[in-house]
């Protein structure tokens, strides 16, 4: 018998998985920023307070409001009313809003075309965890047409990482709402009839009180263009020119097309310092991709092994990569649509490793780098002499310079005579010394001690020279403790380390010091 079965979906575990993917609290902003983006809101306010159960956040905006069917997208998953390609939505699973789920209550009070419609959902975080599908009530009444737009009220938000003072600043935030969010959006690069919005967030005093609030739009800008070197020891540092937009049509060896829209510019540090970053500086730059003009992912492997990519700052938009639930990641990495932008990117940006602008730009880089090398050796050689001329006498502070301390001492009359014959402080034993006729092997130290502390061997050291024994009470320790499971005893008064580990061996200590 054959029977036919359709799979299941266990929708809670769907709805907790995926509200748990937003780890970010400032994700919180994110999504509704994006939100009233799409409901074509040209103002939206978001205030965030400290309240006893948790976190309030408020996000108002005078956006088209929503329906009954606008409604159930925002609470369900799956459903979404938009289509988030060629009308320009940025969400279009419903995956985003989901991350107001993690609280005690989600409230949403919106107008739309003469209705209002409140809709209320209570402890939707703890039923989830409790394997309940949480339930919200919507009642709706009359209001006066033209009246539009939402207010989401999110009250005792739950993150681990949570808004407290040290987490959530305006500064962290107007960082993240440029880098991270629409805010950042480079739409207005190549769109005539851009949608502008301004955004305004206010955080309760209890979490930053440095100012009222914070007011911004929704676009990316580049630091101003400055195409000739500085002044001073960084002159290339300031440098910086804006590469403009361009927009590729894409051809894919498997057929079909996608199009690409580019916009950048190189700078280099103090240039870069202008942007808005958020997280590690360094891993800020390169070349991302985006989507609906948001940046989602770094692909720097488009960018030639030749040219460092920090100095590198370009947006690469493409309605054709999918993103994962949380829009962090690029999921088809593997697809050919993938494939050809990484190939078109390379060619693009092997062009602007060519500009003679660019060279120019490395060019002073390398020159300031080797005047300020130059300069450092000048001020470390000086610093030399001037040690020099205030010490007494020759006192070295290293191996290497107390070689030269024993050559000094040969040149100076001390006996016997002892040359470095060898020398290679890679290796265990370091030095070839002559001492007559005959060649010893020894070690070369700043102290005796650094032997031992090296945890060097002593059965093929002829000799050990040093400028000065160390710490004594160290080599009284190892007399009574051993080394290497053998025994040692030092004699310092004639020169003599003796090792015992299965056959007796006499070491000479050559105290360099001792010589002048």
């Amino acid at each position: 018998m054959t029977t036919t079965r359709t799979p299941k979906v266990n929708e809670v575990n769907e709805f907790l998985e995926i509200a748990s993917d937003f780890e970010d609290p400032l994700e919180v902003i994110r999504e509704s920023l994006s939100n009233s983006y799409d409901a074509g809101a040209t103002e939206v306010e978001i205030t965030i307070r400290d309240r006893p159960i948790g976190s309030e956040i408020i996000i108002d905006d005078n956006g088209e409001g929503m329906d009954h069917q606008d409604l159930e997208s925002f609470f369900d998953l799956g459903n979404s009313t938009k289509r988030g390609r060629d009308d320009g939505s940025i969400g279009y699973k419903g995956h985003g809003t989901k991350i107001f789920y993690k609280s005690e209550r989600v409230l949403v009070n919106t107008a739309k075309g003469g209705t209002n419609l409140r809709a209320q959902m209570d402890r939707p975080w703890e039923k989830l965890n409790d394997r309940t599908m949480p339930e919200y009530e919507v009642s709706e009444r009359s209001v006066k047409e033209g009246n539009s737009g939402t207010r989401i009220q999110i009250t005792g938000f739950k993150s681990g990482r949570g808004f407290s003072p040290t987490s959530l600043t305006y500064n962290k935030i107007e960082h993240y709402l440029k880098w991270k969010t629409l805010a950042g959006s480079t739409a207005h690069f190549f769109v005539d009839d851009f949608h502008e919005m301004e955004i305004t967030v206010r955080l309760g005093d209890k979490i930053d009180d440095t100012r009222d609030e914070l007011v911004t739009n929704n676009k990316l800008e580049f630091p101003p263009e400055q195409l000739e070197p500085g002044d001073g020891k960084f002159p290339e540092s300031r440098m910086c020119k804006h590469y403009p937009p361009r927009e590729f049509s894409v051809e894919m060896e498997e057929g079909g097309e996608t199009t690409v829209q580019v916009v950048g510019m190189v700078g280099g540090k103090d240039a870069r310092n202008e942007l808005p970053t958020y997280g590690k500086h360094s891993a800020q730059f390169g070349v991302w991709l985006a989507k609906n003009h948001i940046k989602v992912e770094r692909l720097n492997e488009a960018i030639s092994h030749d040219n460092e990519f920090l100095h590198f700052f370009f947006i690469a938009n493409c309605l054709d990569i999918e993103l994962s639930a949380n829009r962090e990641k690029v999921r088809n990495k593997s697809s050919p649509v993938y494939q050809a932008i990484e190939e078109e990117l390379s060619h693009y940006l092997s062009k602007v490793a060519s500009d003679p602008w660019f060279k120019d730009y490395l060019e002073q880089r390398r020159r300031a780098k080797l005047s300020r090398r130059a300069e450092s050796q000048r001020s470390s050689v000086e610093e030399r002499e001037e040690r020099i001329g205030e010490r007494e006498r020759f006192s070295p502070s290293n191996e290497f310079e107390v070689v030269l301390g024993l050559e000094r001492s040969n040149r100076e009359g001390a006996s016997p005579e002892i040359v470095v014959e060898d020398y290679d402080p890679e290796s265990e034993v370091d030095a070839l010394v002559r001492q007559g006729d005959a060649i010893y092997a020894s070690s070369i130290h700043h102290r005796l001690t650094d032997h031992f502390n090296a945890d060097k061997p002593l059965e093929s050291v002829d000799k050990i020279v040093c400028w000065s024994y160390g710490d004594r009470d160290q080599l009284s320790e190892l007399e009574r403790h051993g080394y290497h499971g053998g025994d040692v005893s030092f004699d310092l008064d004639t020169g003599r380390l003796t090792y015992e580990n299965g056959h007796q061996q006499n070491i000479h200590v050559v105290r360099v010091r001792d010589r002048f």
